[in-house]
């Protein structure tokens, strides 16, 4: 019992020395005997309108090197190096510098070449494991309302992070008991755990009609040498996004205003300027204003208000306003066909500052729409205290508020939808949910009656107003221009001689299907800076453009 008891301590102690002070040798061997394999699935595809794949995923497969089976760093860098086609020393260093002593990435991805040439070279301490690989089959065609994704396959920006959770995978994997050499001895009933692909996501953006806005704006920037352009298309009966281009373009020798360093990076990076960064809106925003102290009742669209004939008006606390033509004595209705200053700010004195704040807050300005897209801000309005009648005067025609485009397709669809908000989404459901979601309504901003009168009106502002160079030809349209100085980025003022051009319009006219809203910023005003010569062709042409592609007919010719 002695002898025996003797012989387990040198056997106990034994294992000691090998667990504390192992020899050189021996390390090599000294690894986990279990291991997990991981078993990837595919994260789900993004999909435009009709079922096009936008993002899609395979799986690629990654280089690595376990340092502990290589017996010679330079023999395995060299023969590496001649079945992938890398320098050998760069190989080499980077077995050499890698952090983890069993696990050093070679290269992140193989080609199909190199894939094949690995597993036949047969190289003792190299292995490649399946990873993912993210494609975007259109390039940069709706790229910042796609997004992107990260190494780790997340998503770090558009719809890609929206949702991630919808569309991330659950990774399955294998745990195992293994020997020395990694051959695989034992696996337990227990320990697989298979994987679940991702969910498609179907948006509401439509691949056809993306590309008709990206080309038309990008025409139109080039044309007016502008600083940049936006553009968003609504289907104003369902309230879904058909479509949101947004181009920067590089002056040389003229100081960009909307500077967005992350489009350097990647274009899918950049902000989505149609939700995140406002603008002042001109005379794009006198049809709520209009359609407000109509609805209250302060005017009657065939009251006479007296314009001025040939000089600016003056307001009862002092201030000048000025019309880009003077008309005289017109109606409530011309002021808006013709689009007058004067007459929108002797209207908005009739109403009380709450009255039209509520107004505003009513069509949805001042808070988010909540449409799907990321970085989206709710834009400018001046608080109640600190509204004033100066305030009052300036916001009837466009001017000391800041909206996004998409707040103003958003509002402007109350008057094709008969005084109804509509909600407007980029989101149109999973993929392998049958019906998609259905839209529906916020709220009424004014009775039918009124909606209808301002789309009539607003019809004729294509023929007798700002909107003539923009009507078009196929289809009768109701839209407003705009032309608002731009405000100096610093803050304190506008630029004298750089605008902020705007066009929105809705179509046909008789049974709305379309909102397009176009804005060009810093347009050179050597080449044209109104709203209606500068951004009016943009919507008429991308209205063209997609009523014939959804096949609704032409109008009647007008007379």
């Amino acid at each position: 019992m002695a002898g025996v008891l003797a012989g387990l301590v040198v056997v106990l102690g034994r294992v000691g020395q090998l667990k504390l002070a192992p020899a050189t040798t021996l390390r090599a061997a000294m690894v986990p005997r279990v291991s997990t394999q991981p078993q990837p699935a595919r994260r789900g595809d993004l999909l435009d309108a009709r079922g096009r794949v936008l993002a899609t995923s395979t799986i690629g497969y990654r280089l690595f090197v376990d340092p502990t089976q290589v017996r010679d760093m330079t023999t395995i860098a060299a023969d590496l190096a001649g079945v992938i086609g890398v320098d050998r020393r760069e190989i080499e260093q980077r077995i050499r510098s890698g952090v983890s002593p069993q696990y050093v990435v070679i290269e992140d991805l193989l080609d199909d070449r190199q894939e094949a040439a690995v597993r036949n070279a047969g190289l003792r301490g190299v292995g490649i494991e399946p990873r993912q690989v993210r494609h975007y089959p259109h390039g940069e065609q709706a790229a910042r309302v796609i997004g992107l994704v990260g190494f780790d396959h997340t998503g770090l920006s558009g719809s890609e992070h929206v949702y991630d959770a919808m569309l991330s995978p659950q990774q399955g994997r294998l745990t195992y008991l293994r020997d020395v050499h990694r051959q695989t001895m034992w696996i337990e009933a227990a320990s697989y755990e298979p994987a679940a692909d991702g969910r498609d996501v179907r948006l509401t953006i439509d691949l056809v009609v993306q590309e008709i806005a990206e080309r038309c704006v990008l025409d139109a920037v080039r044309r007016f040498n502008a600083g940049g352009g936006r553009v968003v298309v609504l289907d104003c009966r369902t309230g879904e996004i058909l479509a949101m281009a947004d181009v920067l373009a590089d002056r040389p020798g003229r100081p960009g205003i909307a500077l967005d360093p992350a489009r350097a990076r990647s274009p899918s990076l950049g902000r989505n300027r149609c939700v995140t960064d406002p603008y002042e809106p001109g005379s794009t925003f006198k049809p709520f204003i209009w359609a407000a102290a109509t609805e209250l009742g302060y005017v009657e669209p065939g009251e006479i208000l007296p314009c001025p004939t040939d000089r600016p008006y003056r307001t009862p606390y002092g201030r000048m306003i000025r019309d880009s033509h003077y008309l005289g004595p017109v109606s409530w209705r011309t002021v808006l066909v013709r689009s007058l200053n004067t007459g929108m700010a002797m209207v908005a004195q009739r109403m009380s500052h709450q009255e039209m704040r509520r107004a505003i807050g009513h069509y949805g300005f001042g808070r988010r729409t909540r449409c799907g897209i990321p970085g989206e801000t709710a834009g400018l309005v001046t608080s109640a205290e600190r509204w004033s009648d100066y305030t009052q005067s300036s916001v009837s025609f466009g001017h000391e508020i800041a909206v996004t485009p998409i707040q103003m397709v958003s509002a402007f669809s109350a008057f094709a939808r008969g005084g109804m908000l509509t909600k407007v989404r980029v989101f149109a459901g999973p993929d392998d949910v049958q019906e998609r979601p259905p839209f529906r309504f916020v709220h009424r901003v004014c009775s039918p009656a009124i909606a209808d009168l301002v789309r009539e009106i607003l019809g004729d502002v294509m023929t007798e107003g700002t909107g003539r160079p923009a009507q078009s030809d196929r289809y009768r349209m109701f839209g407003k221009s705009g032309t608002a100085q731009l405000p100096r980025p610093e803050g304190g003022g506008y630029f004298e001689d750089r605008y902020v051009s705007s066009f929105i319009a809705g179509a046909p006219l008789a049974d709305p299907r379309l909102v397009v809203l176009c804005v060009i910023d810093d347009p050179d005003r050597s080449l044209g800076h109104w709203g209606g010569q500068v951004a009016g062709p943009v919507v008429r042409d991308v209205i063209d453009g997609t009523l014939a592609y959804l096949g609704v007919g032409p109008d009647e010719p007008l007379e």
